[in-house]
């Protein structure tokens, strides 16, 4: 084991690539991260904050694994951790929901892929998670349209945690829902955090929304962490 911490970066940075001119044209490489290092304790809620490009976004992909860096990033002490260990809640809710699937579809979905479960065990595990998420189980047969932005976004939490996560990164998780939903979503977070022990990395240019929630937090700009 490499680490005590639910999370460790050190020394991450990530250049973006841009090809202005097409494929043969000139290629310009712009920093988006310069030698990041964070560490998140277990039992945590930790806000990650700072102004729109600062390059909190890259810095969860990076996390999640989902683009390249140079730099080291272990999650429970190990390097690629995988899906089942971190999962992330994105901004629109919406967009990351199949429209043509059911709830109940859409929940099971992630135990299906991981092969976890038998048909009747994966229907109790939605119908709990929904309940979790405060959605009743009859919201298994209804369709995203049906839905307000406020209950996707918590199919999409309860889908995130459907896996048994170690950490949940919501990004960004509340800014495309009106200030009731959001400060639902936000205490909803807490309500999982404390009944449930989940630990989240959430990130917001919301300042005041961090400080609601989060036990600790760092400040990002131009793509280093500026205050802790």
């Amino acid at each position: 084991m490499e680490s005590a911490s639910l999370l460790s970066i050190r020394n991450v940075s990530n250049v973006y690539t841009d090809r202005r001119h097409g494929i043969f044209g000139k290629i310009e490489e712009k920093p988006v991260l310069n030698k990041i290092n964070l560490e998140i304790e277990k039992g945590e809620i930790f806000g990650l904050t700072g102004k729109s490009g600062c390059g909190k976004s890259t810095l969860a992909r990076c996390i999640l694994g989902l683009i390249d860096y140079d730099g080291e990033i272990f999650i429970c002490g190990e390097k690629n951790a995988g899906t089942e260990v971190i999962q992330m809640v994105f901004q629109d809710p919406g967009a990351s929901l199949n429209p043509v699937k059911k709830i109940g579809w859409l929940m099971e979905e992630p135990l299906v892929i991981h092969r976890k479960n038998n048909a009747k065990e994966r229907s109790q595990a939605v119908d709990e998670m929904l309940l979790r998420v405060g959605l009743d189980p009859s919201y298994k047969t209804r369709g995203v349209h049906e839905l307000s932005g406020g209950q996707k976004q918590r199919v999409c939490i309860g889908r995130a945690l459907i896996l048994k996560p170690h950490l949940l990164i919501a990004d960004e998780a509340i800014s495309s829902l009106d200030v009731s939903a959001g400060a639902q979503i936000l205490n909803l977070f807490r309500e999982l955090h404390e009944s449930f022990s989940l630990d989240i990395l959430f990130i917001s240019h919301n300042k005041d929304a961090v400080d609601y929630l989060c036990t600790r937090k760092a400040v990002m700009d131009k793509g280093e962490i500026k205050e802790i």
